[in-house]
């Protein structure tokens, strides 16, 4: 508030407040869903309506039961959609660039955030700029880091220029690292702006930590006790994780190895290493007490964009063993909260894994700093942050 003084009379200027936006998000992936995309957006979009800006999400069918769910400020537009190859409970959005702008002439939003690329997210695009209405995007999934991992590396450069046409028609693009802007700005993304991503530090915490399931791995106070948490498929490195167990149990005798998540590799990496525990899927409380129950977090992937999880792990005070890449490069210090290697440097990884298991005590003094360096990942300010963003795209309204 300012004051102005004028003749006699005295004037009292307030900030005009900020407005309330009609954001229109296009995503393919939504809870139930689980994977990095669909929770983080979904807490996006919670601290957005928080904000009082109201929300339409445009999202697939993902059963034939699915129904559209509406309440103050916030509201649902289901549109078709198919499994997705090898991720067969996720589903693909199908193109719907008439049905959108014809939702989009009847109720016009402020703004189109588009979080996904597939068929849904280009068709949303074209409506979008049909009607010219402002659009942003984000940069969730390294989609041409995949193709190596599934036998399709010659789809390296279609995707990749796939990707930069996308993002390039839009005003600005998301992503949650500066590595990742420095990457994509590198092979001619234009306007990319870095948010990070936020983190429930009320759910997960240190005091979530359970002896009673410490002891149902098998696991007593001398155990160290790995944990991996994430989709079992290829691009996830998980061989890495078994190598890095058995390094460990070369030199401690008494290691466990604790997997959370599901997916096709589950099978094998059953046979590989009958001894570790497989937890399956995880949620909300129960993940929160899995992540804190162990003693370190093992995060071998190089195909990330952010990797949620490893944040997860800190603001559980778990420290991480990573490559210096994605999330883990901004959030973890090395021989502070957890221990860096550079990328695919699979000796190095190896090499640390086994004199912190000859060193147990540094796994214990990086606990105790894990969750500090996370503390300022708050939601509610990661949309504030977003926020501005919108607001900066849109020139004839005033931050």
């Amino acid at each position: 508030m300012t004051t102005v003084h004028s003749d006699q009379i005295v004037v009292e200027e307030y900030p005009a407040p900020r407005p309330s936006l009609r954001l229109s998000v296009v995503t393919e992936t939504w809870p139930p869903e689980i994977n990095g995309v669909s929770l983080t957006l979904s807490r996006l979009v919670q601290g957005l309506c928080a904000r009082n800006h109201q929300v339409q999400l445009i999202r697939p069918r993902q059963t034939r039961v699915d129904q559209a769910l509406s309440h103050s400020g916030y509201e649902e537009v289901l549109m078709r959609g198919m499994p997705i190859p090898r991720y067969p409970e996720l589903k693909l959005g199908l193109p719907g660039k008439r049905a959108l702008i014809q939702a989009w002439t009847l109720k016009r939003p402020d703004l189109v955030h588009i979080a996904t690329e597939g068929p849904l997210g280009w068709s949303a695009l074209q409506a979008a700029r049909r009607l010219r209405l402002p659009v942003t995007s984000d940069f969730r999934t390294n989609f041409h880091a995949y193709s190596e991992h599934y036998g399709v590396g010659w789809l390296r450069e279609p995707i990749v220029a796939y990707l930069r046409k996308f993002h390039n028609l839009t005003r600005l693009t998301m992503v949650p690292t500066q590595a990742l802007r420095a990457d994509l700005m590198g092979i001619g993304f234009e306007n990319v702006q870095v948010v990070a991503r936020g983190v429930d530090t009320q759910l997960f915490n240190p005091g979530q930590r359970s002896e009673t399931l410490r002891a149902s791995w098998g696991a007593t106070p001398r155990s160290i006790v790995l944990l991996a948490v994430g989709r079992l498929a290829a691009e996830k490195n998980l061989d890495l994780v078994v190598r890095a167990f058995d390094a460990m149990r070369a030199v401690h005798a008494d290691v466990k190895l604790v997997f959370v998540g599901d997916g096709p590799l589950r099978e094998s990496l059953q046979q590989r290493c009958p001894q570790a525990v497989f937890g399956g899927m995880r949620r909300h409380e129960e993940l929160a007490a899995w992540y804190a129950s162990a003693d370190l977090f093992l995060f071998p992937s190089v195909t990330e964009t952010f990797g949620n999880v490893t944040v997860e792990a800190l603001a559980s005070g778990l420290p991480v063993l990573a490559f210096s890449t994605a999330a883990a490069a901004d959030w973890v210090r090395h021989d502070g909260n957890g221990w860096l290697v550079d990328v695919n440097d699979d000796t190095a990884y190896l090499r640390v894994a086994s004199e912190l298991a000859a060193q147990p005590q540094r796994i214990a003094q990086a606990s105790e700093q894990a969750r500090a360096q996370v503390a300022q990942l708050d939601w509610q300010q990661i949309a504030r942050q977003v926020e501005d963003l919108f607001l900066q795209t849109m020139p004839d309204v005033t931050p």
